[in-house]
């Protein structure tokens, strides 16, 4: 296959799957939602990923506490990170920074392209032991996958590339800041 040939594949295929539908529509909404009535209680926002899911909560964590004014963790020191995996093992990591870190009115976002990462699932264990009844899920490749059925809300995306996946849950995501700022464009400052 051509390179002009692939990438216009490649595009085409990206706008299908980022095309909204009504039940994406309502769950950007509902956890909008859900994110502002943690600010109006005094909680925080707790977002974890891994690899390119990691950045993307790093994008958003920032975005939410400077440009929407809603305080968001994200955890991806790699002090941190480092010792909570060394001493409980790296699928514990994010569970344990919950332990430490989580309260109760918390709202915690998870995002795993194959929603099987055994971190993030214990991420949820760790929540609802906690009784952080607010956890939102974004992951993609099979539907019903473990992580999504741990959720209040849980964003799926039917696809197995990772690209796709990732980058569709960056534009959910961002455009949930967005519409908590009530506009696309704002200055930064």
């Amino acid at each position: 296959m051509s390179d002009d040939i692939f990438i216009k594949k490649y595009l085409d295929d990206f706008s299908e799957l980022s095309k909204p539908n009504e039940e994406i529509i309502q769950k950007i909404i509902k956890t909008k939602n859900l994110l502002i009535d943690a600010k109006k209680n005094n909680a925080k926002i707790m977002i974890f990923g891994n690899g390119g899911s990691a950045a993307i909560a790093s994008h958003v964590s920032v975005d939410l506490t400077k440009n929407a004014n809603i305080r968001t963790v994200n955890f991806n020191e790699a002090d941190l990170i480092t010792c909570f995996s060394n001493d409980y093992g790296y699928e514990r990591w994010v569970e344990k920074a919950i332990d430490f870190y989580g309260d109760q009115k918390d709202v915690l976002i998870l995002i795993s392209s194959s929603g099987k990462s055994a971190n993030m699932i214990n991420a949820c264990k760790a929540a609802k032991n906690k009784k952080i009844s607010k956890i939102i899920t974004f992951t993609g490749h099979e539907k019903g996958n473990p992580l999504s059925q741990l959720g209040e809300i849980n964003f799926w995306i039917n696809s197995k590339a990772y690209n796709f996946v990732e980058n569709i849950h960056q534009v959910w995501l961002l455009s949930i800041v967005d519409l908590i700022i009530g506009k696309r464009e704002y200055s930064p400052n």
